[in-house]
């Protein structure tokens, strides 16, 4: 019977679980207005635990098609971890080893798991966060180009595109066409720039709120401060129709409110997401409107127990 069985099953390839992430309402949150419906799409339930599973599974799988990464070929780029855990994951189902750039300012658990899955890690200056790392990968990748497929998540139209053809069309479908406002973090931009161009190419009247950190000294992984930073090619300045500013404390405090109130565990760019829809509620209460809006949250807060910011919780206050 286990034999009959086991010859009769149909797997499926891990990356065809890259997609598909729930929307949920968040309704528990202290100081809510009414008439004004706050949804996160929870991008940490990819097999990655992230949304950056979604752009790399579409790089790698495009880079095949063109014959840019063959076998003997290593993947290389810069991550802040979690597109780094992606590659690691993706590369190892697919058989390519990965070679990253990391800060060294990486949460330790995002570290551990680039470990746990294989990639080997060069450790760039803190101090220059994201950028460093894109100078190291450009670096490595200019002394032996025949040596590796530099998949380059900042540059890649494939990224954006990833969200364009699933994430987009996700949100639209999960709210039934009635989402009013989309609300996410810029790192590389992927995510906010091809969800943006669907959800407006659907309808124009979406409005679109992008969030960063409101200083160039921060500690929010994944998260740009584009004024000061190097603007990822594929960053469209011109789709945002509001940008919105969050600091590191702001972003920590939502961390543990969402996990207290909602029973969500997010991380700090998922915080610096959901203060900048609470405060884009706050005005839409004000002009006596109604709206549903939909914020991205990249991850989950498994990725952070380790940061200084949830030590001593028993005194934290929410």
């Amino acid at each position: 019977m286990g034999t009959k069985l086991a010859s009769n099953f149909l797997g499926t390839n891990l990356t065809n679980l890259v997609r598909n992430t729930p929307l949920v309402r968040l309704s528990r949150f202290k100081g809510l207005p009414e008439g004004i419906a706050l949804c996160a799409k929870l991008e940490k339930f990819n097999p990655g635990g992230s949304v950056k599973d979604r752009p790399v599974v579409w790089m790698i799988e495009e880079a095949i098609r063109s014959g840019h990464l063959t076998p003997g070929k290593t993947i290389l780029d810069a991550t802040s971890g979690n597109t780094g855990i992606a590659y690691a994951w993706v590369g190892a189902l697919l058989g390519f080893p990965v070679l990253l750039a990391v800060p060294k300012s990486a949460s330790l658990e995002r570290k551990k798991l680039l470990e746990i899955y294989g990639a080997r890690v060069i450790a760039t200056d803190p101090l220059e966060g994201s950028d460093g790392a894109i100078r190291k990968a450009r670096e490595i990748y200019e002394a032996a180009p025949d040596k590796y497929f530099y998949a380059d998540q900042y540059g890649n139209p494939a990224n954006w595109r990833a969200h364009y053809e699933s994430t987009g069309p996700e949100i639209w479908e999960q709210t039934r066409g009635e989402v009013t406002h989309f609300v996410a973090g810029l790192g590389t931009s992927g995510s906010f720039t091809g969800v943006g161009r669907f959800l407006k190419k659907k309808n124009p009247d979406i409005r679109l709120v992008s969030v960063q950190p409101d200083s160039p000294l921060h500690g929010l992984e994944g998260l740009k401060h584009m004024e000061s930073s190097i603007v990822p090619g594929i960053y469209d300045p011109a789709l945002a129709d509001e940008n919105v500013f969050v600091s590191t404390e702001q972003a920590q405090s939502m961390v543990l409110r969402l996990a207290r109130e909602e029973g969500v565990l997010a991380g700090p760019s998922s915080g610096a997401a959901w203060a900048a829809a609470l405060q884009l509620a706050s005005r839409l209460r004000e002009n006596g409107r109604k709206a549903l809006v939909v914020a991205l949250f990249p991850d989950g807060g498994e990725r952070y127990l380790s940061e200084r910011f949830l030590e001593n919780l028993s005194g934290a206050k929410t």
